[in-house]
């Protein structure tokens, strides 16, 4: 048995990075110390053909950037699917909002529409949609639906890079979009986030709030004085000229999880279970293959994990429903999520994983779920 480690994932760095990385390290100080910052800022606003971007320290700092932005007070009710990272909902309740929890659909795993309709009250001010591993929320039902009720659409695209729906970047339809740059992402800066949007009102909001309340537009403004308090969630230098060079590889490392999902496709096609799932009119990046057993299988998750473990493959499960945890009151009512995170487990795709690694993997699963 090999003693390496197969990991659910980790960055794909070349030449290019070290050499982006290294310039900045050794020029990126005094008049240039914010040079990668904003050359990263255009670049991925050009990718995902947004007029605007913001780059920060994480996901969940662009998230609570965003909906201070868009006007979410202390308060108000926020929307979010019941299956997702706690980041998602952290920011709406630094606010003082509250997050409401609807359910999922059951092929892609994101938000219902239909349950968004049930759940929009009068305190109703936003939706937060999260394209959970690269799957693509139904986003013209979802726009349909914030414009006829007067909501904001805030989209969580940390797990989306790269995703397409109907020929529009994920993340770059609703009001605004946020994104994780995180180590185990499909493109990263070590750590961060950023935001993008199309509205300039909301764009030059958030940047005021992310520079500690300072406007550089105030006539008044001096530079230690400001006209209100505000957050520091700034990206550094270095870490957006990691994000410059990622940027660049940004279509072949899509395509390259693209092509590690065909290959966990082909090698798991008889097992009883959904793979991700990609809509007509969509293109799924696939950053991290889950797979859900059907209900017939009695899958016991906590074992499965102990036979990667002692095999050495990194594995993950699905995410709890949030409303399960101890800080929200359980919505069993949202019974797919509830149903369905017992019997998922996410797989190892790291870019430089081996098509022998994943036979690997998936000689683990078949074992397991054969006795």
């Amino acid at each position: 048995m090999s003693l390496k480690i197969i990991p659910i994932n980790k960055p794909s760095i070349t030449e290019l990075e070290i050499s982006y990385v290294n310039d900045a390290i050794s020029t990126g100080w005094g008049e240039k110390c914010n040079d990668y910052i904003y050359k990263f800022q255009n670049d991925f606003a050009e990718y995902q053909q947004s007029k605007f971007a913001l780059a920060t320290s994480s996901c969940t700092g662009a998230i609570h950037l965003a909906l201070m932005a868009l006007g979410i007070k202390a308060g108000d009710e926020v929307i979010v699917p019941d299956i997702t990272w706690i980041a998602t909902v952290e920011p709406v309740l630094y606010i003082g909002a509250k997050p409401v929890f609807v359910d999922i659909l059951r092929d892609t795993w994101c938000i219902d529409p239909e349950k968004i309709k049930t759940a929009i009250t009068p305190k109703t001010k936003a939706i937060i949609v999260v394209h959970l591993y690269g799957n693509v929320c139904e986003m013209d039902e979802i726009m349909q639906i914030a414009k006829d009720y007067n909501l904001v659409v805030l989209e969580d695209a940390a797990e989306g890079l790269g995703s397409e729906y109907k020929g529009k970047k994920a993340g770059s339809i609703g009001d605004a979009g946020v994104f994780s740059f995180h180590g185990t992402k499909t493109m990263t800066t070590g750590e961060g986030g950023i935001l993008v949007t199309n509205n300039e009102t909301v764009f030059e909001k958030a940047k005021v709030l992310n520079d500690h309340g300072r406007n550089p537009k105030d006539p008044e403004n001096k530079m230690f004085w400001m006209r209100e308090y505000g957050y520091k969630y700034k990206m550094s230098n270095l870490q957006a000229a990691l994000g410059c060079a990622q940027i660049r590889r940004i279509d072949e490392l899509v395509e390259k999880k693209r092509q590690i999902f065909n290959w966990y496709t082909t090698l798991l096609s008889n097992i009883p279970g959904q793979l991700n799932f990609e809509q007509t009119d969509t293109k799924n990046s696939y950053w991290l293959p889950t797979l859900v057993f059907n209900k017939s299988l009695i899958f016991k998750r906590d074992s499965f994990f102990e036979l990667c473990k002692l095999n050495k493959v990194d594995s993950r499960p699905f995410f709890f429903p949030l409303s399960s945890l101890p800080i929200f009151e359980d919505k069993k009512e949202n019974i797919i999520a509830y149903d369905m995170y017992a019997r998922g487990i996410n797989l190892p795709s790291f870019h430089d994983i081996t098509f022998e690694e994943v036979s690997k993997v998936c000689s683990l699963v078949k074992e397991f779920i054969n006795g």
